[in-house]
C-alpha cells in the first residue's frame, strides 16, 4: 500500500475518468507514468507499467502435460443438444 507521501507523486484520477479514458491512460503507463484511481477520493488501485514488457510465454512449457482424445472434434450425438435440429 502507498503512503499519503508517495501518493502525492502520482497523478490521482476517479473511476469514471478511468473507465472513460483507459486507452490514453494506459499510453501514459507506457510512457513509464503511474497512475492511481480513486473511488470517492479513496485511492483503491494503481496502473503501473510491467517489469519487463517483452515477457513472452516460453513455447512448449507445458509439453507433454496435455492430452487430447483422438476422437476429440469428431460429430457430437444428437443427444447432446436436445431442442435443436440436427442435420
Amino acid at each position: 500500500m502507498a503512503t499519503a507521501e508517495e501518493l502525492q507523486h502520482l497523478d490521482l484520477v476517479n473511476v469514471h475518468e478511468a473507465k472513460t479514458h483507459l486507452s490514453r491512460l494506459l499510453e501514459r503507463v507506457e510512457r513509464g507514468e503511474e497512475i492511481v484511481i480513486a473511488r470517492a477520493g479513496k485511492p483503491v488501485a494503481k496502473l503501473v507499467p510491467i517489469d519487463d514488457p517483452g515477457w513472452k510465454r516460453p513455447l512448449g512449457r507445458d509439453k507433454g502435460k496435455i492430452w487430447m482424445s483422438e476422437d476429440f472434434d469428431d460429430p457430437l450425438p444428437w443427444q447432446v443438444f436436445p431442442g435443436f435440429p440436427y442435420e
